[in-house]
């Protein structure tokens, strides 16, 4: 060990090794900051390209409804279209607009706007009992409800015209005070109440079963009235649910035929449904025509959808 305040000096025997050289020598990077591996940098960027699915087979899913749609739905439609417009604008309008095709469309329309809003009203009733009260058979007659729907429309026919004819259980009471339901008007808004109601009544009932009935006693016990209570908290819950309602049988009585041809008397200019001339124009071997009466009717159905629709989204906004 040298003396103090001398300097040590490296012997010039010892040559220093490329170890040596290596270890003692500080590491210099000359490519900038360090950089992340290039396995991470692929992952990284393919985590940043791809979202998480909604739900698994999103995809799948999603081809199989639109293959579902364009099939059943759209395909068919498009070719009534444009068979109908084979006619020309002249052609179509002479073959759609006939006097006796403007009678169909009237009687058609409104025999179904009344009722569907006979079958709204009726249903709020039954399925305000059916979710408030509760009743000896009240599962009974929640199954009855049903009925229409899986019963065919050709028997309600027969049985709703067996009733009202002259001589029938009902019509012999009500024919002589001047009320006839078989082959009259009445017997067609008849029928389609009966195949429409079940519509409004399964839309309605879930909704006033989730309907608070805290907020009900609270206005109670402000002072309201039941007939207040009524309109002013329980009616903006449930109206666009009614509304709904009122859509669904509106469309179901739009497009009824099997029991409207039993008990109308399908008498032209009179008690003749736009279904019936279909019918009879395809009896006839007149397609085309056929095909135009059907699209005049397929449009008042979506017009008149779209005008429900609109008020229902309209009417859930106010209440929100």
């Amino acid at each position: 060990m040298p003396p103090p305040g001398e300097i040590h000096t490296r012997s010039p025997m010892t040559n220093p090794t490329p170890t040596m050289i290596a270890l003692a020598t500080p590491s210099i990077s000359v490519a900038g900051p360090s950089q992340p591996p290039l396995r991470g940098r692929r992952h990284a960027a393919t985590s940043r390209r791809r979202k998480p699915a909604v739900l698994p087979g999103f995809g799948t899913s999603l081809a199989i409804t639109s293959l579902v749609v364009l099939c059943l739905i759209v395909f068919p439609l498009a070719v009534l279209v444009l068979r109908a417009a084979s006619l020309g604008p002249a052609g179509f309008l002479a073959a759609a607009w006939t006097p006796r095709a403007r009678a169909a469309y009237a009687v058609s329309l409104g025999a179904s706007l009344i009722a569907a809003t006979i079958s709204s009203l009726l249903g709020l009733i039954v399925a305000w009992v059916l979710a408030r009260i509760r009743f000896p058979g009240r599962r009974l007659l929640d199954s009855l409800v049903d009925v229409p729907l899986a019963l065919p429309t050709a028997v309600a026919g027969l049985v709703y015209s067996s009733l009202y004819v002259q001589k029938g259980w009902l019509g012999q009471f009500l024919v002589p005070l001047g009320i006839k339901g078989a082959y009259s008007y009445l017997g067609i808004v008849l029928v389609l109440v009966f195949v429409s109601l079940p519509f409004a009544i399964r839309v309605v009932q879930p909704v006033i079963e989730s309907l608070d009935r805290d907020t009900e006693e609270a206005a109670r016990i402000l002072g309201a009235s039941r007939l207040q209570t009524f309109v002013r908290v329980v009616l903006p819950g449930i109206l666009p649910a009614v509304v709904t309602g009122f859509a669904l049988s509106l469309a179901r009585a739009l497009g009824e035929y099997g029991s409207v041809v039993f008990i109308s008397g399908n008498m032209p200019f009179k008690t003749e449904i736009a279904p019936v001339l279909i019918v009879a124009r395809l009896e006839e071997f007149a397609y085309a025509e056929a095909t135009t009466v059907a699209v005049m009717l397929l449009a008042m159905s979506l017009v008149l959808l779209v005008i429900v629709n609109a008020l229902q989204q309209r009417l859930a906004r106010a209440a929100q």
